[in-house]
Protein backbone atom coordinates (compact mmCIF):
# COMPACT_ATOMS: atom_id res chain seq x y z
CA UNK A 1 0.00 0.00 0.00
CA UNK A 2 2.86 2.37 0.82
CA UNK A 3 4.53 1.54 -2.51
CA UNK A 4 1.26 2.25 -4.34
CA UNK A 5 0.89 5.65 -2.68
CA UNK A 6 4.50 6.47 -3.53
CA UNK A 7 3.82 5.55 -7.17
CA UNK A 8 0.76 7.82 -7.26
CA UNK A 9 2.76 10.69 -5.79
CA UNK A 10 5.64 10.09 -8.19
CA UNK A 11 3.46 10.43 -11.31
CA UNK A 12 1.31 13.27 -9.94
CA UNK A 13 -1.86 11.20 -9.63
CA UNK A 14 -2.53 12.15 -6.03
CA UNK A 15 -3.58 15.55 -4.81
CA UNK A 16 -4.36 17.77 -7.81
CA UNK A 17 -3.71 20.88 -5.77
CA UNK A 18 -0.07 19.85 -5.42
CA UNK A 19 0.53 19.66 -9.18
CA UNK A 20 2.87 22.22 -10.69
CA UNK A 21 2.67 23.67 -14.19
CA UNK A 22 5.32 22.81 -16.72
CA UNK A 23 5.90 23.67 -20.37
CA UNK A 24 6.24 20.11 -21.67
CA UNK A 25 3.61 17.53 -20.80
CA UNK A 26 5.32 14.81 -22.80
CA UNK A 27 8.48 14.78 -20.73
CA UNK A 28 8.71 11.81 -18.35
CA UNK A 29 10.98 13.76 -16.04
CA UNK A 30 8.37 16.50 -15.72
CA UNK A 31 5.69 13.93 -15.03
CA UNK A 32 7.77 12.42 -12.28
CA UNK A 33 8.22 15.84 -10.78
CA UNK A 34 4.44 16.23 -10.74
CA UNK A 35 4.26 19.19 -13.15
CA UNK A 36 1.52 19.45 -15.74
CA UNK A 37 0.94 21.84 -18.64
CA UNK A 38 -1.19 24.92 -18.21
CA UNK A 39 -4.36 24.75 -20.32
CA UNK A 40 -4.16 26.80 -23.53
CA UNK A 41 -6.25 27.25 -26.68
CA UNK A 42 -5.05 25.48 -29.80
CA UNK A 43 -3.04 27.54 -32.27
CA UNK A 44 -4.91 26.13 -35.25
CA UNK A 45 -7.76 28.65 -35.10
CA UNK A 46 -5.37 31.59 -34.84
CA UNK A 47 -3.47 30.23 -37.86
CA UNK A 48 -6.75 29.96 -39.84
CA UNK A 49 -7.61 33.55 -38.92
CA UNK A 50 -4.11 34.72 -39.88
CA UNK A 51 -4.18 33.19 -43.34
CA UNK A 52 -7.77 34.33 -43.91
CA UNK A 53 -6.83 37.92 -43.13
CA UNK A 54 -3.71 37.58 -45.29
CA UNK A 55 -5.75 36.63 -48.37
CA UNK A 56 -8.50 39.19 -47.75
CA UNK A 57 -6.06 42.01 -46.96
CA UNK A 58 -3.91 41.28 -50.02
CA UNK A 59 -6.66 40.72 -52.60
CA UNK A 60 -9.71 42.78 -51.61
CA UNK A 61 -8.17 46.21 -52.40
CA UNK A 62 -7.10 44.92 -55.82
CA UNK A 63 -10.33 43.12 -56.70
CA UNK A 64 -12.30 46.15 -55.45
CA UNK A 65 -15.77 44.80 -56.31
CA UNK A 66 -17.52 47.92 -55.04
CA UNK A 67 -15.43 50.16 -57.29
CA UNK A 68 -16.09 47.88 -60.27
CA UNK A 69 -19.86 48.07 -59.82
CA UNK A 70 -20.40 51.04 -62.21
CA UNK A 71 -18.41 49.30 -64.95
CA UNK A 72 -20.37 46.10 -64.37
CA UNK A 73 -23.59 48.07 -64.76
CA UNK A 74 -22.32 49.67 -67.95
CA UNK A 75 -21.49 46.30 -69.49
CA UNK A 76 -24.84 44.75 -68.50
CA UNK A 77 -27.27 47.44 -69.61
CA UNK A 78 -30.64 46.04 -70.64
CA UNK A 79 -30.25 42.91 -68.56
CA UNK A 80 -33.12 41.94 -66.26
CA UNK A 81 -32.68 41.84 -62.49
CA UNK A 82 -32.90 38.05 -62.49
CA UNK A 83 -30.33 37.80 -65.28
CA UNK A 84 -27.99 40.20 -63.49
CA UNK A 85 -28.26 38.17 -60.27
CA UNK A 86 -27.43 34.96 -62.14
CA UNK A 87 -24.54 36.70 -63.87
CA UNK A 88 -23.21 37.98 -60.53
CA UNK A 89 -23.27 34.43 -59.20
CA UNK A 90 -21.36 33.14 -62.24
CA UNK A 91 -18.74 35.89 -61.95
CA UNK A 92 -18.27 35.20 -58.24
CA UNK A 93 -17.81 31.48 -58.93
CA UNK A 94 -15.36 32.14 -61.76
CA UNK A 95 -13.45 34.57 -59.56
CA UNK A 96 -13.27 32.02 -56.75
CA UNK A 97 -11.86 29.39 -59.10
CA UNK A 98 -9.25 31.80 -60.48
CA UNK A 99 -8.13 32.96 -57.04
CA UNK A 100 -7.91 29.46 -55.52
CA UNK A 101 -6.09 28.13 -58.58
CA UNK A 102 -3.61 31.03 -58.52
CA UNK A 103 -2.90 30.61 -54.81
CA UNK A 104 -2.38 26.86 -54.71
CA UNK A 105 -1.04 25.85 -58.13
CA UNK A 106 -0.31 29.16 -59.88
CA UNK A 107 3.46 28.81 -59.57
CA UNK A 108 3.33 25.24 -60.92
CA UNK A 109 1.28 26.33 -63.95
CA UNK A 110 3.73 29.11 -64.76
CA UNK A 111 6.67 26.73 -64.36
CA UNK A 112 5.00 24.14 -66.59
CA UNK A 113 4.59 26.63 -69.44
CA UNK A 114 7.92 28.33 -68.76
CA UNK A 115 6.25 31.69 -68.10
CA UNK A 116 7.57 34.16 -65.56
CA UNK A 117 5.39 36.36 -63.38
CA UNK A 118 6.56 39.63 -65.04
CA UNK A 119 5.44 38.28 -68.42
CA UNK A 120 1.98 37.61 -66.96
CA UNK A 121 1.93 41.21 -65.70
CA UNK A 122 2.86 42.59 -69.13
CA UNK A 123 0.22 40.56 -70.99
CA UNK A 124 -2.44 41.20 -68.37
CA UNK A 125 -1.65 44.91 -68.25
CA UNK A 126 -2.21 45.19 -71.99
CA UNK A 127 -5.61 43.47 -71.65
CA UNK A 128 -6.64 45.78 -68.80
CA UNK A 129 -5.59 48.85 -70.80
CA UNK A 130 -7.59 47.65 -73.81
CA UNK A 131 -10.69 46.99 -71.69
CA UNK A 132 -10.49 50.34 -69.90
CA UNK A 133 -9.92 52.23 -73.16
CA UNK A 134 -12.94 50.57 -74.76
CA UNK A 135 -15.13 51.54 -71.81
CA UNK A 136 -13.72 55.07 -71.82
CA UNK A 137 -14.67 55.58 -75.49
CA UNK A 138 -18.12 54.02 -75.07
CA UNK A 139 -20.92 56.48 -75.97
CA UNK A 140 -23.21 57.70 -73.22
CA UNK A 141 -26.57 56.01 -72.72
CA UNK A 142 -29.20 57.99 -70.95
CA UNK A 143 -31.34 55.18 -69.68
CA UNK A 144 -31.83 51.46 -69.37
CA UNK A 145 -34.43 51.43 -72.14
CA UNK A 146 -31.83 51.93 -74.86
CA UNK A 147 -31.44 48.19 -75.23
CA UNK A 148 -35.00 48.03 -76.52
CA UNK A 149 -36.58 44.70 -77.35
CA UNK A 150 -33.25 42.86 -77.63
CA UNK A 151 -33.18 42.01 -73.92
CA UNK A 152 -33.94 38.31 -74.36
CA UNK A 153 -31.09 37.60 -76.76
CA UNK A 154 -28.77 39.76 -74.67
CA UNK A 155 -29.18 37.49 -71.65
CA UNK A 156 -27.59 34.62 -73.55
CA UNK A 157 -24.84 36.92 -74.77
CA UNK A 158 -24.11 38.15 -71.27
CA UNK A 159 -23.90 34.61 -69.92
CA UNK A 160 -21.27 33.85 -72.55
CA UNK A 161 -19.36 36.94 -71.42
CA UNK A 162 -19.40 35.93 -67.76
CA UNK A 163 -15.77 34.82 -67.86
CA UNK A 164 -14.35 37.30 -70.36
CA UNK A 165 -14.41 40.21 -69.91
CA UNK A 166 -16.63 40.37 -66.81
CA UNK A 167 -14.53 38.05 -64.64
CA UNK A 168 -11.17 38.39 -66.41
CA UNK A 169 -9.87 41.07 -66.53
CA UNK A 170 -12.61 43.29 -65.05
CA UNK A 171 -13.04 41.58 -61.67
CA UNK A 172 -10.15 39.18 -61.15
CA UNK A 173 -7.53 40.72 -63.36
CA UNK A 174 -3.80 40.16 -63.81
CA UNK A 175 -3.02 42.23 -60.73
CA UNK A 176 -5.16 39.97 -58.57
CA UNK A 177 -3.70 36.84 -60.16
CA UNK A 178 -0.14 38.10 -59.67
CA UNK A 179 -0.71 38.86 -56.00
CA UNK A 180 -2.51 35.55 -55.46
CA UNK A 181 0.41 33.66 -57.02
CA UNK A 182 2.83 35.61 -54.83
CA UNK A 183 0.79 34.79 -51.71
CA UNK A 184 0.80 31.10 -52.63
CA UNK A 185 4.51 31.12 -53.46
CA UNK A 186 5.40 32.60 -50.07
CA UNK A 187 3.88 29.74 -48.10
CA UNK A 188 6.21 28.19 -45.50
CA UNK A 189 8.06 25.16 -46.80
CA UNK A 190 6.42 21.86 -45.99
CA UNK A 191 3.06 23.49 -45.23
CA UNK A 192 1.20 22.10 -48.27
CA UNK A 193 -0.68 19.63 -46.08
CA UNK A 194 -1.10 22.00 -43.12
CA UNK A 195 -4.87 22.20 -42.75
CA UNK A 196 -5.05 25.64 -41.04
CA UNK A 197 -3.21 27.17 -44.00
CA UNK A 198 -5.49 25.47 -46.54
CA UNK A 199 -8.62 26.33 -44.57
CA UNK A 200 -7.57 29.94 -44.01
CA UNK A 201 -6.74 30.59 -47.66
CA UNK A 202 -9.94 28.90 -48.83
CA UNK A 203 -11.99 30.94 -46.36
CA UNK A 204 -10.32 34.16 -47.48
CA UNK A 205 -11.02 33.32 -51.12
CA UNK A 206 -14.67 32.58 -50.27
CA UNK A 207 -15.01 35.98 -48.57
CA UNK A 208 -13.62 37.70 -51.68
CA UNK A 209 -16.06 35.78 -53.89
CA UNK A 210 -18.96 36.68 -51.57
CA UNK A 211 -18.03 40.37 -51.76
CA UNK A 212 -18.02 40.13 -55.57
CA UNK A 213 -21.46 38.54 -55.60
CA UNK A 214 -23.12 40.98 -53.22
CA UNK A 215 -21.58 44.03 -54.91
CA UNK A 216 -22.73 42.97 -58.38
CA UNK A 217 -26.03 41.56 -57.13
CA UNK A 218 -27.13 44.97 -55.85
CA UNK A 219 -25.43 47.03 -58.56
CA UNK A 220 -28.81 47.91 -60.07
CA UNK A 221 -30.00 49.33 -56.75
CA UNK A 222 -26.88 51.49 -56.58
CA UNK A 223 -27.47 52.69 -60.14
CA UNK A 224 -31.06 53.70 -59.40
CA UNK A 225 -29.96 55.53 -56.27
CA UNK A 226 -27.27 57.56 -58.02
CA UNK A 227 -29.14 58.22 -61.27
CA UNK A 228 -28.04 57.95 -64.89
CA UNK A 229 -26.02 61.18 -65.03
CA UNK A 230 -24.01 60.37 -61.92
CA UNK A 231 -23.44 56.81 -63.11
CA UNK A 232 -22.11 58.05 -66.46
CA UNK A 233 -19.60 60.26 -64.64
CA UNK A 234 -18.57 57.42 -62.33
CA UNK A 235 -18.22 55.04 -65.29
CA UNK A 236 -15.86 57.47 -67.05
CA UNK A 237 -13.77 57.93 -63.94
CA UNK A 238 -13.69 54.19 -63.26
CA UNK A 239 -12.68 53.48 -66.86
CA UNK A 240 -9.84 55.99 -66.65
CA UNK A 241 -8.67 54.45 -63.37
CA UNK A 242 -8.83 51.02 -65.02
CA UNK A 243 -6.55 52.26 -67.80
CA UNK A 244 -4.13 53.64 -65.20
CA UNK A 245 -4.16 50.33 -63.32
CA UNK A 246 -3.36 48.52 -66.56
CA UNK A 247 -0.45 50.87 -67.25
CA UNK A 248 0.87 50.31 -63.72
CA UNK A 249 0.62 46.51 -64.07
CA UNK A 250 2.32 46.72 -67.45
CA UNK A 251 5.11 48.88 -66.05
CA UNK A 252 5.65 46.52 -63.09
CA UNK A 253 6.20 43.67 -65.51
CA UNK A 254 8.40 45.66 -67.88
CA UNK A 255 10.58 47.02 -65.05
CA UNK A 256 11.00 43.51 -63.62
CA UNK A 257 12.05 42.22 -67.05
CA UNK A 258 14.47 45.11 -67.55
CA UNK A 259 16.21 44.26 -64.28
CA UNK A 260 16.99 40.80 -65.64
CA UNK A 261 18.95 42.18 -68.61
CA UNK A 262 22.74 41.97 -68.33
CA UNK A 263 24.53 45.26 -67.78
Amino acid sequence: MVDLLRLFAEYGLGDRRARRKCPDSQSIDNRRKGCHPAPRMPDSFSAVAKYTLLVVGALFPIVNPIGNTPIFLSLTRGLSSRGRAALARMIALNGLILIVTSIFIGTHILAFFGISLPVVQVGGGLIVISTGWTLLRQPDRDGPDDAGPSKECNEANYSRQAFYPLTLPLTVGPGTISVAIAVGANRPEGSEGHWPLIAGMLLGSLLIAASIYWSYRFAETLGRTLGDSAMNVIIRLSSFILVCIGVQILWNGVSALLRTLPR
